[in-house]
Order: C-alpha cells, then structure tokens, then sequence
C-alpha cells in the first residue's frame, strides 16, 4: 500500500518544541506518529548557507513576504532557506546527524519511516562545489555562474545552476542521494521535473552544453538502486511530467492537477481525472497543501475542505498531510523563517483529520475501484456524486455547495445474496441494506452540501 506522509517543516516544529531532533519528547512523537501516518518528512534538515541567508535578509521582496507572515518579524527568525543547502548534513542548530539518528529510531520503534529532502537542480553560493568542481555548472555567456531557476520564473538570486548535462553533475547526485539514503527510508526530490533532457535543454539552451543520449533521472536512480534497492523516491513534479517521471524511476509523483481541480474545478472534472490508469493513481501523491502551497484553511471553505479531504486520503495512492493543517492553521510560512506565528488551535478540524486518517487506514484495502452514479430525468444531482469502492468499502462525497441525491451503481457480483450493515466511519450511522437491492438498482445516497460517507460493509 502507498505511504501516508506526515510533512513538518522541521526548523519552526523544533523550535516551538524547544528541542533538537534528538531530544523531542517521546509524547510528540506519539502525537506525530498517530495511527494511520506511515512515514514523516523532515523538510529542510541540511545545513542552511550563510551566503543564502545574506540573500534572503537583504531582498526587500522577501522580506515582505516574512513580515506578512510574521508582523513581529525579528532578525534572528530568518535562517535560510531550505532550499539553499550548503552541505547535505543535518544542520547542527538542529541537532546534526546524531540527533537525525536518533529521530530515526524514535520512528522507527513506532512503526514509521523517515522521509528527507534532495534538491537536484541547484546548490548555495557557498557549496563546497562550487570552488572544487566548476564544471558541474552552468556559466552565463560572461562566464559566470548563473543562478538556479525554471523556465517560468526569474531566477532565484540565493542558489546556483548545477548543469544536469555533465557527467559530474550527475555522478556527485548519485553520490549525494546515496548518502542521504544511508540516514532516511525515502527521498522527496525537489523540482524534479526541471532535470528531464528536453525540459532542461529548453531552459538552458547552447549554455548547457550537448544533450546526452541518456536521461538524467533513469541514469541516476538505476545507479542509487544498486545501493539503496528499497528507498522510496518521491519526485515534485508540474506541467503534467507525472507519468514521465514515473517511467523513469520514481516511486511517487506530486499530483498537483488533482489538487487543482480540488481547489477550483467540480465534481465532472475530478471524475475524469480518477479515470486513469491504476498503474498511474497508485503512483501519485495525493494533497491539499504542503509548503509551497497555501493553507487549506485559508483556500478552501469548510465544507469544501472536509469533502476533499475525505477524498484525497481514499484514493489510491500515496498520501501527504502537512503540519499545523490539521489543526486549522492559516499562514502559509515562508521557509526561510524558524518561528511560527501564533494562531487559534481548531479542536473540532483536528478531531475530523484524524478520524479520516483513521477511517482510510481502514477501507483502503485490496482493489480500488471508480464507480458510475445515477440519477432521475428531473433530478440531475448525481453528477455532483463521486464514488469510489475498496474490497469491503465504499466512499461517496458529494462534491458540491448544494444538496446530492443518486444511485451508486456497485461493481461486482459479491453484493448480492445477504442484508449487509454498512457502517459509516466517520460519524457511526449504521445502514441496513438488501444485497439484492444494492446489487441491483445500486446504493441511494442522499448526502448535504459537501457531504460524505467512508461506509465499511460487514
């Protein structure tokens, strides 16, 4: 089964804790390791660039945007960004490798695996390499190093451009993600998309030299596999490189048009999206929010919010829930801060996210299956139904501001022949149901505005 990630911007958790990595009360791990989390990433645990951090605290761009997020913005908040790695060991102030260790274990002994970051595609103005290996990146036509960017955006002014087309590049990122995943279960790779050939030769152009014959990411995770057989890898993925990405080794791709059309779209539109292929759903990585995007509390309206909550966490596929949204966080935090604003604790939505982590745990069991709803000639309600069935359950929400009724159309023979109680898990209302009659004519559901059932058949 696909993991569900826990994601914690790990330099403001520790220290709201007060803690390192190495010495967080077992109680939090306890609290971070709820039934039904498999693994935890640590988002940005490598040591931060003194150079970078000059950057970000000189840029009046991003200090607004720091001061947005934290009106009482002091000077010792900002330390960098993640995203700057000046070395890929685990930053000191947070503990350093042995703290690392033993977070590990302390997850470990709870059934849970750690996941860590990589960034491909660029390094600090201070990495080591960059004195040592000059030609592992690309030079501007005046022969300076350019700074790491995509083909959408001005560059980043904090990092510089590792060239995917030198073979040193590509030998040094072997040896760096090995290294990583000597420390780690799994591996979320940065932007990994900007290093497939025809993406990075558009960005690059004659600057990045000849394309090779062989792909960046095939060429590198055949090698970490020699060393690393078992690690997960976890590609950020946009502009529809999903099952690109996927052929070329990764385990689990961003699904980043699902989270749009969650955020935007309606029901049809979904739909379509889950008529895919398994051999593609069961590879992607379904979300509501992360670092880089915001807050589900502040995007979504309530309703809106639970109903696609519900559903990303019973699709097949892997999972990621990100820190403070459980809880009903609205800042989106700029990555460079290590301080949290203070914001109310929503009681109410943290029992709710932990009863669907609960609940899918439980029905995502065996074969998924996408089912078909119906309705009546003047009653066209159904189409705002999404359905879905596990071996022994079935998910509907309705996906909409408004009231749904209609027939879940049940695939498969074992239905009929017995009454079945389907439980709801999420709330505890018991149906009693003719197997004949769901076999039949279907499951009539009548479901509010963004409403739900996570039903399991005994």
């Amino acid at each position: 089964m696909s993991p569900v990630i826990y994601e914690i911007d790990a330099w403001p958790w520790l220290a709201g804790l007060g803690a390192t990595l190495g010495t967080v009360p077992p109680e939090v791990w306890d609290e971070v390791c709820a039934p039904g989390i498999d693994a935890v990433w640590l988002m940005g645990v490598w040591e931060r660039s003194p150079a970078g951090l000059e950057v970000a605290r000189s840029n009046p761009e991003l200090q607004s945007s720091f001061r947005r997020a934290l009106p009482d913005l002091h000077p010792e908040d900002v330390v960098g960004s993640p995203y700057c790695v000046r070395r890929y060991r685990v930053d000191e102030r947070l503990g350093g490798p042995e703290g690392l260790a033993r977070a590990r274990e302390a997850l470990r002994r709870r059934g849970v695996r750690l996941f860590l970051d990589y960034v491909p595609n660029h390094v600090a103005p201070d990495h080591p390499a960059v004195a040592e290996h000059p030609d592992w990146f690309v030079r501007a036509a005046d022969g300076t190093v350019a700074n790491g960017r995509d083909p959408f955006f001005p560059p980043w002014p904090d990092v510089l451009q590792l060239n995917a087309f030198a073979p040193g590049t590509r030998d040094a990122t072997v040896a760096a993600l090995s290294g990583i995943a000597d420390q780690c279960d799994g591996i979320r790779c940065d932007m990994a998309m900007l290093l497939i050939n025809e993406i990075f030769a558009r960005t690059w152009g004659e600057l990045a030299g000849p394309v090779p014959a062989e792909e960046f990411w095939p060429h590198v995770i055949g090698r970490l596999r020699e060393r690393h057989p078992d690690v997960t890898l976890v590609a950020e993925a946009y502009w529809d490189t999903e099952w690109q990405l996927q052929q070329q080794g990764f385990d689990h791709c961003y699904d980043k048009r699902l989270y749009d059309r969650m955020v935007h779209e309606d029901a049809g539109s979904i739909r379509k999206h889950l008529g895919a292929g398994m051999d593609y759903q069961e590879r992607l990585i379904r979300f509501l929010e992360n670092h880089d995007e915001p807050r589900t509390a502040a995007t979504f309206p309530d309703g809106r919010a639970r109903a696609a909550a519900v559903a990303v966490a019973t699709l097949p596929g892997a999972t990621l829930w990100h820190d403070g949204q459980f809880q009903g966080r609205r800042t989106q935090m700029p990555v460079f801060l290590q301080r949290y604003p203070i914001e109310p604790f929503d009681h109410a939505l943290h029992d709710f996210y932990r009863a669907v982590v609960v609940a899918a745990a439980e029905v995502r069991q065996g074969q998924w299956r996408l089912l078909e709803t119906a309705g009546w000639p003047d009653n066209p309600s159904h189409q705002d139904l999404l359905a879905w069935a596990w071996d022994s359950s079935v998910v509907v929400v309705n996906f909409s501001d408004r009231p749904a009724q209609g027939r879940i159309l049940l695939v498969g023979p074992d239905w009929a022949g017995r009454a079945w109680r389907l439980i709801d898990r999420l709330d505890g209302r018991v149906f009693e149901r003719s197997g004949s009659d769901l076999a039949g004519a279907g499951l009539f559901v009548d479901l509010p505005p963004w409403g739900t059932h996570v039903l399991v058949r005994e």
